[in-house]
């Protein structure tokens, strides 16, 4: 199958199953990952893992940074645990006078896409989650981030279930591709 394929196969994944791929098996994934463009080799980017235990702590987070209370809140504290695996994707600030901020973060935001379609290539469900409450400091101290870093969201990783997706809407490139 080539990349094109792998590609237009691939969807977001809502619902997964506890599955989820080891430690060993994300560090190839991974690597392969690391291979895109990056303006100076800056590698401005990490990538944290969430399991067991650290998704609860995650979730008591989200609800300290929002302040909901009651069964508002404990909706809130259950969302990490969708997913047995959540890999946060972390944009680090290097000092360069070559290349700002907004292209690092651009290059983990690349991260995270890669290494979605290759976790999706490689038979697992996921999907990228974001939300307002990732720039907060409840979420940024449970993910132990520096004054450089920023949390750009959390793979949410796990096994595909048997529900079938609908097919993908057909895509118009010519709505976004033009020439100069």
């Amino acid at each position: 199958m080539s990349l094109a394929d792998a590609m237009l196969r691939r969807r977001s994944w809502p619902a997964v199953t506890d599955a989820a791929p080891t430690h060993d098996q994300l560090v190839p994934l991974v690597e392969a990952a690391a291979s895109v463009a990056d303006h100076a080799s800056l590698r401005p980017w990490r990538l944290i893992e969430l399991r067991g235990h650290a998704r609860v702590r995650l979730g008591a987070a989200l609800v300290e940074a929002t302040g909901l209370e009651g069964a508002a809140a404990e909706k809130l504290a259950a969302k990490p645990l969708r997913a047995p695996l959540l890999i946060a994707v972390v944009s680090c600030h290097k000092p360069s006078i070559k290349v700002p901020d907004w292209e690092q973060d651009a290059v983990a935001a690349g991260v995270g896409h890669v290494l979605s379609a290759l976790l999706d290539d490689a038979g697992w469900g996921v999907m990228w989650r974001t939300g307002h409450q990732t720039r907060t400091e409840p979420v940024s101290r449970v993910h132990e981030l520096t004054p450089s870093e920023t949390l750009l969201g959390w793979l949410y990783v796990g096994g595909k279930t048997d529900r079938i997706l609908p097919p993908r809407r057909p895509f118009d490139a010519s709505e976004v591709l033009s020439e100069l």
